[in-house]
């Protein structure tokens, strides 16, 4: 039996993806490929930094790290790092993961006073035996790498959620502040792709929430064979299909980075009674080819990409045409 009518027959046709199978990736033959980095929203800081490091040969996975920080040390960014949006207690907690091209990967949740939760992922996945550690934990270990505690509720964050105690209205709200995570992609000058997401979650959620951000397959996956995805917007839908490693599948079977976002936004339409015209999920991916591609369900998502030609925010495709 050849590789086509084994997946046909089994693995995939089995999930019921829903995938073209003529449409095979192959990572064969393939021309050199530029270095490239990618990022939800316009983050053109953060995007800066990231290719000062692979324009100086540096790996894919410091500049997702560094390029990351950059927004969570941005006291004026409501949802990352120093300055998020707390939960309904008042408590800003962060969420984040990160994955090499080697498939290895950290993330953290609930992590409390700690601005910079994406170098804490890195450091769970180097220097620990597990992938997740979780609040109080996470903190525990932070402060033993080094890293210093602080407040991370800005009076503007403060003065924000004293207001919205008034009503406590509590519902998604779509393209909060245009940017709410931040997930990067990136490759380097030896091929190699890693990727990073990393987010205070929704404003004033539930104590104890944790959305799609810090969970591999869902806010972040990397196959370095095939290519990479990152998600933004409400984590509980992402979530709820797996999306970003439904993505990197899709391109694994030839899909361009386009199609795979657009058909996991799809997915998400699609589900039995999804009320998808009142909440936003958006998706950017890479592939090995350096492709690159974003699809939305709303209007107002963005991907922000840097390459050799320049330093772009670039608008998604979105599904939801309001008339």
């Amino acid at each position: 039996m050849n590789r086509r009518s084994f997946i046909k027959n089994t693995g995939v046709a089995s999930l019921g993806i829903g995938l073209n199978i003529d449409k095979t990736f192959s990572s064969s033959n393939q021309k050199d490929v530029d270095p490239i980095v990618i990022a939800t929203w316009d983050v053109k800081n953060a995007t800066n930094k990231a290719w000062k490091v692979i324009s100086e040969n540096g790996s894919s996975l410091d500049a997702v790290e560094l390029g990351c920080m950059v927004e969570e040390a941005n006291k004026n960014g409501q949802s990352v790092g120093i300055g998020g949006l707390p939960d309904r207690e008042g408590n800003v907690t962060l969420d984040a993961c990160i994955m090499d091209h080697q498939g290895n990967c950290g993330s953290v949740v609930y992590l409390q006073d700690i601005k910079h939760a994406i170098s804490v992922a890195r450091l769970v996945m180097e220097k620990t035996p597990h992938v997740m550690l979780a609040g109080d934990g996470a903190k525990k270990f932070a402060l033993s790498m080094g890293f210093q505690q602080e407040n991370l509720l800005t009076e503007k964050s403060k003065n924000d959620w004293i207001k919205w105690k008034e009503s406590e209205q509590y519902k998604p709200i779509i393209n909060i502040e245009n940017h709410d995570t931040i997930g990067m992609l990136a490759i380097d000058k030896n091929k190699n792709i890693s990727g990073g997401c990393t987010t205070s979650g929704l404003a004033y959620k539930m104590q104890g929430r944790v959305g799609d951000s810090p969970i591999i397959g869902s806010g972040l996956f990397i196959d370095n064979e095939i290519g990479g995805a990152v998600a933004t917007g409400l984590g509980e839908e992402v979530m709820k299909t797996i999306g970003s490693f439904l993505v990197v599948e899709l391109m694994r079977q030839g899909y361009s980075p386009d199609e795979a976002c657009k058909t996991a936004i799809e997915r998400i339409i699609k589900k039995p009674g999804s009320d998808y015209k009142n909440f936003q999920v958006g998706y950017i991916a890479l592939n090995k080819k350096g492709e690159t591609g974003s699809h939305a369900i709303q209007r107002g998502f963005s991907m922000t990409k840097y390459d050799k030609t320049g330093n772009f925010n670039i608008d998604s495709p979105y599904f939801h045409k309001q008339g």
